[in-house]
């Protein structure tokens, strides 16, 4: 069987190893969503992870409403997200770009309109803005007529992330944004062909997937899914029913792998912790052919027993990598891991907690 140290292929992507870059919220871009220098530095620094998956990148001013984050629906953020992906390749790393639309998890204020979800709704907590934290507002349903052009957003920013120079794409339908709260019964209470039943709530992201891999090319494509627990207040009363359908349709769409955020009774992370609720990557990995990572809070020996025994062909770590930008050489040479400083993950506030984490030595 392969190690979490061994070369994988993404589709098109050839990776030097099975240890991935989950995507990271981290805030240093401009109020202009425009990456800044800093973040071609610290993307750098981390491209010896076979695969990072970049932070969670806008579609649309409607879609991003987390202040300081980052979007590439224009040709300045093209231009932005360039110097990051240039940074990379140039250490031999590998990088795609998440695409986001945060659904109900907006403020008008950063948006200038109303959030909007497949139904009326108002996410539980508070949000990021440019003015502090504040309360979530409550969202719109879509009409059926704007379905069209948040597909064509999708496809949009898809065909800009390749302009930019990266490998490929991941389409975000996890952790309680716009298509995940289309595929969970919580969230979406629609009684027209995007609600109800378990194929319609699948719709929209079979056709975003649809469209994306229209633009780029199903080897170029990948999927988050968060099948089980509550994340930001989205929920599913029977996820079994919806992801392991999601699984088998994304698979037959052809797409090149899917990453999986799954909870567990201990979970600890930020939007979403411990759940009940069983983990269904065993049963996805029946429907799902291609590649399939696995991600939350996975330990070293837990990392490299997943990918011994064949139950994921990698694992993506997240809050690990703030800290070790080497942190495939810590988990290969079993060296200790870096502590993260909670109080700067969120910017803007430049190198401190970002760019100044040292390399072992």
């Amino acid at each position: 069987m392969p190690t979490l140290f061994d070369p994988i292929s993404f589709g098109s992507i050839k990776a030097a190893n099975r240890v991935v870059m989950a995507p990271l919220t981290r805030a240093r871009a401009g109020k202009d969503a425009v990456p800044t220098p800093i973040m071609a530095e610290y993307y750098g620094q981390r491209a010896s992870a076979g695969l990072i998956i970049s932070e969670a990148v806008g579609i649309s001013r409607q879609g991003l409403g987390w202040a300081y984050a980052t979007g590439i629906w224009n040709e300045e953020q093209v231009k932005g997200w360039k110097t990051v992906t240039d940074a990379v390749h140039e250490k031999g790393g590998r990088i795609v770009c998440q695409l986001w639309h945060m659904g109900r998890m907006v403020h008008s204020s950063t948006t200038g309109e109303q959030p909007v979800a497949p139904s009326p709704s108002t996410a539980p907590g508070h949000i990021h803005t440019y003015e502090g934290k504040a309360p979530y507002e409550e969202a719109r349903a879509l009409r059926l007529d704007e379905i069209p052009g948040i597909i064509e957003d999708y496809a949009r920013a898809a065909r800009n992330a390749m302009k930019a120079g990266f490998d490929g794409v991941q389409i975000h339908s996890a952790n309680g944004y716009l298509l995940d709260e289309f595929l969970r019964d919580g969230t979406n209470h629609r009684t027209d062909a995007y609600g109800g039943s378990v194929e319609n709530r699948l719709r929209l992201l079979r056709e975003v997937t649809e469209a994306v891999i229209k633009e780029v090319g199903a080897e170029h494509v990948g999927v988050r899914l968060s099948p089980n627990g509550e994340v930001q207040g989205t929920i599913d009363s029977n996820p079994e029913a919806v992801f392991i359908p999601a699984a088998k349709m994304l698979n037959d769409l052809g797409v090149a792998w899917l990453e999986l955020r799954e909870s567990n009774p201990s979970s600890t992370f930020t939007f979403g912790g411990a759940t009940e609720q069983p983990k269904l990557s065993p049963e996805i990995r029946k429907v799902f052919t291609r590649p399939l990572v696995l991600n939350q809070e996975y330990t070293r020996d837990e990392a490299l027993k997943a990918v011994a025994d064949g139950r994921a062909d990698a694992i993506s770590f997240g809050r690990a990598y703030i800290a070790n930008p080497d942190l495939v050489r810590r988990l290969k040479d079993d060296l200790p891991l870096q502590d993260d400083d909670m109080a700067t993950w969120y910017g803007p506030i430049g190198a401190k907690g970002y760019t100044d984490y040292p390399f072992a030595k």
